[in-house]
């Protein structure tokens, strides 16, 4: 979507936007709720963060009911994608491949893991012409 390569969501739409991801759609109560499981935040600021991120087009709201419903318009694969472009670029200095060993370097794998991983790397050995 076009919105999000202008737009890098915060911390706290980020936030948001996961919630309706795994929702799809949910009114500010329904979000509201969610969050606060995880932290102390006020329904008021929910309120607010949604309706600023409405503006920003991450966010589409259907005014149809009385109680306003809101779905993401910015996509999870779109958002990942953006973040983790700008990961590589800032902290890799544009290599995938140090991002994928620093975050591989980190972590213990199951056998399962590692034969996923080597499967996918195996596509970049004999690309398909």
């Amino acid at each position: 979507m076009d919105n999000e390569k202008k737009y890098h969501p915060t911390e706290s739409e980020l936030e948001i936007l996961q919630v309706l991801w795994e929702k799809g759609q949910a009114t500010v109560r329904d979000v509201h709720e969610v969050l606060e499981k995880g932290r102390d935040i006020g329904y008021t600021t929910t309120l607010k963060t949604m309706q600023i991120m409405t503006e920003k087009g991450l966010l589409g709201r259907d005014t149809s009911a009385r109680t306003h419903v809101y779905s993401p318009i910015a996509s999870r694969e779109g958002t990942q994608k953006q973040f983790l472009n700008k990961m590589i670029d800032g902290l890799y200095k544009g290599s995938a491949g140090r991002l994928v060993m620093g975050a591989l370097g980190h972590e213990k794998l199951s056998p399962e893991e590692i034969r996923e991983i080597q499967d996918y790397l195996r596509q970049f050995e004999n690309p398909q012409s």
